[in-house]
Parts: C-alpha cells; structure tokens; sequence
C-alpha cells in the first residue's frame, strides 16, 4: 500500500496508474476505523480496479470544540488495517495541507439543511461538503462509497455529486452492526463499558418502530411510541426520532414505498452523540 500526505504527491502517483479503463473506488474517512469501514473497503475491492482511502479529522464539520478534540486518532492502526484489506492507496494529509487557508466557499444544501442533523448541527454538512468536494478533486474517483449509517451525508453527497457533475458514481452501502445490533461507529470506543451495554436500546428502538409501522400505524403514532420508550431511559437524551423518506429526508406522515421509508434518531449517551437509522 502506498502512502501520501500531500495533494501533489497521490495526483502525480495516481495519474501514473490510471489507464483508460481504469477503474478507481474510493472511500474518505476520519479513521479511527472499524469493520463499517473495511465492508466499504471490501466492497471497492470487489468491483474496483484501484482502491484509494483516506484518513483527514475534518475540522470544519465540528460544532463541538470537545468533540472535534476528543475524536479519536489511531493512524499507524488504521493504516495497517486498511493494507491488511487490500486498500492500495492512502491519504492522510494535516488540516494545512488541506485547507491552507480557510474556506471561504459555502454550500447550501436546501431541505436537508433544515432536518435531522442539519437542524442540530448548524454548518456541518457544509464542512462535509467542502471536505468531499475537494477531495474529489484530488482523487478524481469512479466511484466512491460511503455507509448508510450517515444517512443524511449520502443525501447530501448525493446532490453534492449531482449539482456539480462530479463524473461519480455514489455506492451507499449498509449499515455494518455488532452482534447486539448497536452501529459500528468509531465514537463508540468513547462509551464506558456500562453505556456500552446501554447503547443497544437505540437499535432496539428503531427494530420497534419499524415493527410498528409495519403493522400500519402511522409515522405520528409511533414517534410517540419511540418518545415514550426514552423517556424511561434517563440515562439517555434523544435529539430526535423521525420517519422520513430514505432520499429526502424530509419528514413523511405515511410509510414510503418499499426501501424508501427511513427511521432516524440521534441521542446523546454520557458524552458520546449516537445516531442510526434504519430503511425499509
């Protein structure tokens, strides 16, 4: 596996492999990584020819100071596991390389702005942009995967790719869980032993509304059931549960034809915030 840390460098080492058939997947990521992230890796194995990672903290998708400051870093870590699946390409620049100075640029996403993570976190989903706009540009991928647990960032990156042309074919891939169902998440390793047992209820939750819906009550009525059930979790503090359409994510007060009806939710659980979703 080969390692770069400045844009110049992976540009000219890229350029020297692609052909014209080439075909280059890739998968950005904040490291810390888990086996969510190696399924994405795996799947660009499968179908890629070239298969570029990266590894950037992105500082400008923080609300949070304490949050950006206490996400974990485990780069020598990470890059073993990444070459251990057959990643061929990693970047991992610093914050300068990146953004030598600082962005003036600024997307609007709209709707999606407004709901879910957007309404909770002010601005992220423009660093989020910024971020995957520029290295698009860097790794010029065929194809580029992300996982399902981040929802709303395959919306986002989906409108992202189609309002500016992006030759990019986006692959949303599921969520990847463990055995007691809680999604991987590279926040999880923050949780205490205790609240990690705790953390299976939001798992739980999104299996309960999904039950419910199924049996053809309606999106309202089991938002109050999901409500209900927190509120006799205290150790719990839900953001929000919501049933939306999977690509809007606007809110729907019906269920959504086949694989297009998601539950969303995010919760704080000590210091960590959790999110999750389930689409059906």
């Amino acid at each position: 596996m080969h390692r770069f840390t400045t844009i110049h460098a992976i540009r000219q080492h890229l350029a020297s492999l692609r052909t014209a058939n080439t075909v280059l997947g890739f998968v950005p990521t904040m490291g810390a990584l888990h086996e969510g992230h190696l399924d994405l890796i795996r799947q660009a194995r499968q179908a890629c020819d070239l298969v570029v990672a990266s590894i950037f903290v992105n500082p400008i998708q923080f609300n949070n100071p304490d949050d950006l400051a206490r996400y974990p870093r485990t780069i020598e870590q990470d890059s073993e596991m990444l070459e251990r699946v057959g990643t061929d390409v990693l970047f991992f620049p610093t914050a300068a390389e990146i953004y030598p100075e600082a962005p003036q640029l600024r997307f609007d996403f709209g709707d999606l702005e407004t709901v879910l993570e957007g309404a909770f976190r002010p601005g992220h989903f423009n660093g989020v942009g910024v971020v995957v706009a520029k290295l698009f540009n860097i790794v010029q991928p065929d194809r580029a995967y992300f996982g399902q647990k981040d929802l709303q960032q395959v919306a986002v990156i989906r409108r992202l790719i189609r309002d500016l042309s992006f030759p990019v074919e986006l692959v949303r891939c599921d969520t990847v869980r463990e055995a007691d169902g809680l999604a991987m998440s590279s926040r999880n390793r923050n949780l205490t032993p205790t609240e990690r047992t705790q953390a299976t209820a939001m798992y739980q939750a999104l299996q309960l509304a999904q039950s419910r819906l199924s049996e053809g009550q309606s999106p309202a009525v089991v938002k109050g059931e999901i409500l209900t059930f927190f509120e006799a979790l205290p150790h719990f503090r839900l953001e929000y549960v919501e049933v939306v359409n999977a690509d809007t994510l606007q809110a729907v007060s019906e269920t959504q034809a086949p694989g297009q009806t998601a539950i969303c939710m995010a919760a704080h659980l000590g210091k960590v915030r959790l999110i999750d979703n389930l689409v059906f």
